[in-house]
C-alpha cells in the first residue's frame, strides 16, 4: 500500500511527468518514505545536497537568508537540482508540522539512469521545460 502511494506521488512530480509506469516503478523503488518530524531542518542552505523531497504530507517552510519565501505542502518538492549535481543548497527546509516525504538519493538516482538511459534524456526535457518556465517568471517580475 505504502509503495502505491508512494508510487502515486511520483506520478504528479511534473520532473516525472514523462516517464511510462516501468520507469515511474524504478524511481520509487529507488526512494524511501522518512517521518520528518515539525521543526527538524530538512536542508540547510549553502549545504551540499544529495537528496530529492518529495512532500507526501506535512508542511514545510523554505528560508533564504533567513527569510521565509514560501510554503511547501504535499506534492511540492524540493532537492531536485542535488540529484544531478553536488552543489549547494540554495535554500533551508524546515518542517513545520509533522511530514511524510519520499526521498530519493543521488546514487540511488544515478544507479536507474545507469540502469534506463533513455529516462536520464526524457528528465532532461523535462527539467529544461522547467527550467524555461522559472526563466519567463524571473523576466516577467
Amino acid at each position: 500500500m505504502a509503495a502505491d502511494r508512494k508510487l502515486d506521488h511520483l506520478s504528479h512530480v511534473q520532473m516525472f511527468s514523462s516517464l511510462n509506469k516501468k520507469e515511474l516503478g524504478m524511481i520509487s523503488r529507488a526512494a524511501d518514505v522518512v517521518k520528518v518530524p515539525a521543526g527538524t531542518e530538512i536542508v540547510t542552505e549553502g549545504t551540499i545536497g544529495h537528496e530529492f523531497y518529495l512532500v507526501m504530507a506535512g508542511e514545510a517552510a523554505v528560508r533564504r537568508n533567513g527569510r521565509k519565501v514560501t510554503a511547501l505542502g504535499p506534492g511540492r518538492y524540493f532537492g531536485e537540482l542535488a540529484l544531478l549535481d553536488k552543489g549547494p543548497r540554495s535554500a533551508t527546509v524546515i518542517a513545520e508540522t509533522n511530514m511524510d516525504l519520499v526521498v530519493i538519493g543521488q546514487r540511488e538516482f544515478m544507479g536507474v539512469l545507469d540502469e534506463v538511459p533513455a529516462v536520464a534524456h526524457k528528465l532532461l526535457v523535462s527539467m529544461a521545460a522547467r527550467l524555461r518556465e522559472a526563466d519567463t517568471k524571473a523576466v516577467s517580475h
